[in-house]
C-alpha cells in the first residue's frame, strides 16, 4: 500500500529522467536553426540575386547575431524569468521567423525575379522584399537566443554530481553537432535539389518537436529560481569601491560584510589580489541597519560579491583569447562556401553535393572527435595517472585550428593555380574537386572537439554560482564578437586590398588564409602567457578538472 502511495505522489525532480527530454529538445531545436542558417549563403546568391561576398558578409552578421543573442537569454534567466520560460517563449519565436522564411521561399511575391542568362543584369530585391527577409531571419535568430546555451546550463543544473554534469555535457553537444549533420547531410540536400519551402517547413517541424518534447518533460525538470541580477551586485562593488576608496582596509575578517550561506558558519575570507575592490565589502560608520541589513546597497557589498567580480577579472584574460581564435574560423567557414561553389562539387557525373554540405566534413569530425576524446584521455590517466586540465584542452584547439588556416591557404593556392592554367575569371568553376578542402575541414572539427566543450565546461566550473548560464554563455559571446569582427576584417581586406573581388577566381583568398594563419599563432602566444598566468579559484575545482578534463 505504501509502495502504491510514493508510485502516486509527486515525482523526482532532476537527475537522468530529464536526459531525454532535454537531448530531444536539443536535437529538434539544433535541426531546426542549422536548417535554415547553414544554407544562407547559398540561399541569398541565388534567391535574392545577392552578390556573393556581400551574401557572405550578411551570413556572418546573421551567425554573430545567433552567437551573441543566447548571453542575452542566460541573462533573462539567471535574474529574472527562468530557464524554462526562457526556453519556451524563444522556441515559439523562431518558430515564427523560419515559419517567414519559408514563405519568401514560396511566394514570388517576396523575393526577387530569378537572373537570366544573357548582358542583362540581374534584379536585386526590393526594400520590402529585404525588409521581409531580415525580419524572418531576426526572428529566427532570436529564437536561438533563449536555447542554445541556456538549455546546456538548466541540464547541468538538473545533476549535483560534477562527473554526471560532465557527462550531460557531452552529450549535449554531441547530440548538437548530430542534429548539425542530419541537417547539412538532409535539409541542405532538400533546399538546393527539392524545394527550398520543403527545407525551410522541415525545419518548422523539427523546431515544433523539440518545443513539445521540452514541454512534455516540465514535471521533472529541477527548476532554479532566478535570483535577480547577479550583475546589479557586480556594478555595485565598483561603485561602493570607489565611494570608499580613502577608507583604510582592516586585516579582521570581521570588519567587512558577510552573506549568510545556508548551513554554513566559516566567514569568507579577503584576498589581496585586486586588493582595491575589498573596500567595497569593508563596513564603516552608516552601512549597516540595527537589524544588521545593508543600508545602502551601493555603498556597501558583500565579499562574495567582491570575490565573484575578482573571479571574473581573472577569467577575463584567457576569455579574451577565444575572439580572434574564433575570429578567424568565422571567416574561414563563410569563405570556404565561396570556394565551393567555384568548384567541381561532384560525387559521381549524376550526383552534385550542395556547397553548404561541405560545413558536414566539420560537423562529422566533432561528432566522431567527441565521442573518442573521453575513451582515449581515459586510456591515458591509467597509464601516466595523470589528465590534461581543460586549458591545456583548449590550447590543443588552438594549435589544431592554426593548422587548418595554413592548410586552407594551401589548397587555394592550389585552386587559383588551376583558374589560371584554364583563364577562367570571375566565379566560374574550376576543374578541381571541392574535396580537396576535406582534411582542412577534418582538422577544423576535430579542433573545435577539444575547444568548444573546454570553454563551456571551464567557464562553467570557474564562474561564481550566481551566473553559471552566463558563464555557459560567454562562448557565445566570444563567437558572435568573432563573426562582427571578422565581418570588419573582411570589409577592410576589401578595401585595401584585391584580395576579394566578387569574382574569387580574379582574386587572392590565399594570402587572406596566411594572414589569418600568422594572426592565430599571435594568438596562441597570447594564449600560453594567460594561461600560465592563471590559477583556479579552488584548490578542489583544480582537483576536479584534473580528473575530468575531457
Amino acid at each position: 500500500m505504501n509502495a502504491e502511495l510514493q508510485s502516486c505522489g509527486p515525482p523526482k525532480k532532476g537527475g537522468w529522467v530529464t536526459f531525454p527530454f532535454l537531448i530531444a529538445t536539443m536535437a529538434g531545436l539544433t535541426l531546426a536553426a542549422a536548417g535554415w542558417s547553414n544554407n544562407i549563403i547559398v540561399y541569398l546568391i541565388n534567391e535574392f540575386n545577392i552578390k556573393s561576398i556581400d551574401a557572405a558578409q550578411i551570413a556572418n552578421i546573421v551567425n554573430g547575431c545567433m552567437a551573441l543573442s543566447p548571453i542575452l537569454g542566460a541573462i533573462l534567466a539567471d535574474s529574472y524569468l527562468g530557464s524554462f520560460k526562457v526556453i519556451t517563449l524563444s522556441s515559439l519565436v523562431s518558430i515564427v521567423g523560419i515559419l517567414a522564411l519559408a514563405l519568401t521561399s514560396i511566394l514570388d511575391l517576396m523575393r526577387p525575379t530569378p537572373c537570366k542568362h544573357g548582358p542583362s543584369p540581374c534584379e536585386g530585391p526590393s526594400k520590402a522584399q529585404t525588409g521581409i527577409l531580415y525580419i524572418s531571419m531576426a526572428l529566427s535568430t532570436m529564437g536561438v537566443a533563449g536555447t542554445r546555451f541556456t538549455l546546456a546550463t538548466m541540464g547541468a543544473d538538473q545533476f549535483t554530481n560534477p562527473k554526471h554534469q560532465r557527462v550531460f555535457l557531452n552529450w549535449h553537444f554531441f547530440t548538437m553537432y548530430a542534429a548539425m549533420l542530419v541537417s547539412m547531410v538532409g535539409i541542405v540536400y532538400i533546399q538546393d535539389n527539392v524545394s527550398w519551402g520543403l527545407g525551410y517547413g522541415l525545419s518548422v517541424a523539427a523546431n515544433l518537436i523539440g518545443l513539445v518534447a521540452f514541454v512534455t518533460g516540465s514535471r521533472y525538470y529541477l527548476l532554479l529560481k532566478p535570483q535577480g541580477s547577479p550583475f546589479t551586485g557586480l556594478a555595485c562593488v565598483l561603485v561602493a569601491a570607489f565611494c570608499k576608496r580613502k577608507a583604510l582596509l582592516s586585516p579582521k575578517t570581521e570588519d567587512y560584510c558577510q552573506e549568510p550561506q545556508p548551513g554554513e558558519t566559516k566567514l569568507i575570507n579577503t584576498t589581496n589580489s585586486f586588493k582595491f575592490l575589498n573596500h567595497a565589502a569593508l563596513v564603516t560608520e552608516g552601512d549597516m541597519n540595527p537589524d544588521g541589513s545593508i543600508k545602502k546597497p551601493w555603498n556597501l557589498c558583500t565579499l562574495q560579491q567582491v570575490e565573484d567580480l575578482k573571479t571574473l577579472i581573472r577569467i577575463f584574460p584567457i576569455w579574451s583569447t577565444g575572439i580572434l581564435l574564433h575570429t578567424t574560423l568565422a571567416i574561414q567557414m563563410s569563405l570556404v562556401i565561396l570556394q565551393a561553389l567555384a568548384m567541381d562539387r561532384h560525387l559521381v557525373p549524376q550526383l552534385q553535393i550542395s556547397a553548404g554540405t561541405m560545413m558536414v566534413f566539420v560537423t562529422i569530425s566533432t561528432a566522431i572527435s567527441l565521442a573518442l576524446i573521453d575513451r582515449f584521455l581515459l586510456t591515458f590517466h591509467k597509464i601516466t595517472h595523470t589528465s590534461p586540465t581543460l586549458l591545456k584542452r583548449i590550447g590543443i584547439g588552438h594549435v589544431l585550428t592554426i593548422a587548418s588556416m595554413a592548410l586552407s591557404a594551401l589548397v587555394e593556392s592550389k585552386r587559383l593555380a588551376a583558374a589560371r592554367t584554364h583563364n577562367l575569371t570571375g566565379n566560374s568553376i574550376v576543374p578541381m574537386s571541392v574535396f580537396w578542402m576535406v582534411p582542412q575541414l577534418l582538422v577544423v572539427g576535430v579542433g573545435e572537439a577539444f575547444m568548444f566543450p573546454g570553454q563551456v565546461m571551464f567557464y562553467y566550473q570557474e564562474f561564481p554560482k550566481s551566473i553559471k548560464s552566463t558563464a555557459a554563455a560567454m562562448v557565445a559571446v566570444i563567437i558572435g564578437i568573432a563573426f562582427y569582427l571578422g565581418t570588419a576584417i573582411v570589409d577592410l581586406i576589401r578595401k585595401t586590398t584585391g584580395w576579394l573581388p566578387d569574382g574569387i577566381n580574379d582574386g587572392r583568398m590565399d594570402n587572406v588564409y596566411w594572414v589569418l594563419t600568422i594572426a592565430g599563432l599571435v594568438n596562441f602566444g597570447y594564449f600560453l602567457v594567460c594561461s600560465w598566468m592563471y590559477k583556479y579559484q579552488h584548490d578542489e575545482n583544480k582537483e576536479l578538472i584534473s580528473s575530468n578534463s575531457f
